[in-house]
């Protein structure tokens, strides 16, 4: 189905704003198609897909605004739409942070796009599956695995007369692989705005592999470790630091940038200084969306150059505030790494722990960065270079921050999906000292 062209986008919000008798009026349109096709035990389970269009107005009295939806964009639905979020904005309480809507900006022309990836349809998306499957019956191991891609437009525009249009795509793909018995296991994904960058056969036969090696294990003493931490094993955790730039909670002393007696930690070298942590909507790996949420265009941003802190993000509120520049948060995650391959890593490691996955992590202490998970999907000892016997999972605590000031190498960076929070982000596989396991785990 084609998408709302940016000429067609432009014609409906005007539409909208032609109604509009607030003060101030904000209009987001959307529109995508997305795709899945789920496996399990060996067979596909489910596939679908679905065709959603979206117009949301935020009117705004004063400081009072209220916001309402539909999914229709006939006239009668629009004018309902726009009487309904005016009437909510009049019943609303003031809002003391409230920011009216920006004027005219200028953006880049997104990169976010791949016509492989729009061009997904259930076939292609059964071809895919059978890619797994097939890794899976090769390595006499079950398989569970999902496929899922998107594409679609974003729009907005404000009263202000702001205009903003992207397209874009995304597609990725997960497998778990488990032996017969269900006592080894191990795990893929592959992500991409591009499908036909996907690995699908090599993650899903490296999953099988691991599954396969990871059938007996042994229970090593939890303790501190040198780990070789594969990007899906990392990316959860580090992701933190980056939803960690607010300025506002940092001065508050509300985040691990807070100083100590007031103020921010801005400008100081807290990590290793082989870390490089930065955000940019044009990355060829990692593309994203060139504004924000509010329109304020987006560039690429440094967040942590060779260990020091180099930017804060400001809400549009603190930064005016704060009389600053209005620095918007990170589009995505991309941190600088070198050239070895996780195989590479490995070789270079006389002893040490392979964690190919963690999950279920959560915060312990906000202001440290300290977070507590497990590890799962195949785990190893590392002896003289090589893997030298599956261990059994951990539960570890430790801090982003504590991690990357113990970094031993960087590999080379590869994008990979963030379970928890779909950032898109790229990333290398990293070789830390002293990565703190407390307990063992049962988990496979």
């Amino acid at each position: 189905m084609a998408l709302i062209t940016e000429a067609e986008a432009k014609a409906i919000i005007d539409r909208v704003l032609a109604r509009s008798k607030a003060e101030d009026c904000v209009v987001y349109l959307n529109e995508g198609t997305s795709g899945n096709i789920r496996f399990a035990r060996n067979a596909v389970s489910t596939s679908g897909s679905a065709h959603n269009t979206s117009l949301f107005v935020v009117s705004a009295f004063g400081k009072r605004s209220g916001g309402a939806s539909v999914n229709s964009l006939d006239d009668e639905s629009i004018a309902r739409l726009v009487a309904r979020s005016e009437e909510l904005a009049r019943l609303a309480p003031e809002d003391p942070e409230y920011m009216p809507p920006l004027g005219p900006q200028k953006y880049a022309v997104g990169r976010d796009w791949a016509d492989s990836t729009a061009a997904l349809d259930p076939d292609k998306r059964a071809a895919i599956a059978q890619i797994g499957l097939d890794a899976a019956k090769a390595k006499g191991c079950v398989a569970a695995g999902y496929l899922d891609h998107s594409d679609g437009i974003s729009a907005m525009g404000t009263s202000k007369g702001l205009f903003a249009y992207d397209r874009s795509t995304a597609a990725g793909y997960s497998v778990t692989m488990r032996t017969e018995d269900g006592l080894g296991s191990g795990f893929g994904t592959t992500d991409s705005h591009d499908a036909s960058r996907l690995d699908v056969a090599g993650v899903s036969r490296l999953a099988a592999e691991k599954a396969a090696a990871s059938h007996e294990t042994r229970a090593v003493e939890p303790g501190k470790y040198t780990v070789i931490l594969e990007p899906a094993a990392s990316v959860d955790l580090i992701q933190n630091i980056l939803f960690s730039m607010d300025a506002r909670s940092a001065e508050e002393g509300r985040s691990f940038l807070s100083k100590q007696g007031g103020g921010t930690r801005l400008g100081e070298k807290m990590l290793d200084e082989r870390v490089n942590i930065y955000s940019d909507p044009m990355d060829p790996i990692g593309p994203a969306t060139p504004w924000t949420g509010d329109g304020r265009p987006l560039e690429r941003t440094s967040w942590i150059e060779k260990g020091v802190v180099k930017n804060l993000s400001y809400s549009r509120y603190w930064a005016q505030k704060r009389n600053v520049p209005a620095q918007p948060g990170p589009a995505n995650f991309l941190m600088a790494g070198g050239t070895a391959s996780t195989e590479e890593l490995i070789r270079g490691t006389e002893r040490g722990i392979l964690v190919t996955r963690t999950w279920y992590i959560r915060s312990v202490d906000p202001q440290t960065l300290l977070f507590t998970g497990l590890t799962r999907d195949g785990t190893f000892y590392i002896e003289n270079g090589k893997l030298a016997y599956a261990v059994k999972n951990f539960r570890f605590n430790e801090s982003p921050v504590i991690m990357l000031n113990n970094l031993d190498a960087l590999g080379a960076p590869v994008r990979v999906r963030n379970a928890e929070t779909g950032l898109v982000s790229v990333i290398p596989p990293m070789r830390i000292r002293d990565f703190t396991f407390s307990s063992l785990s049962d988990a496979v």
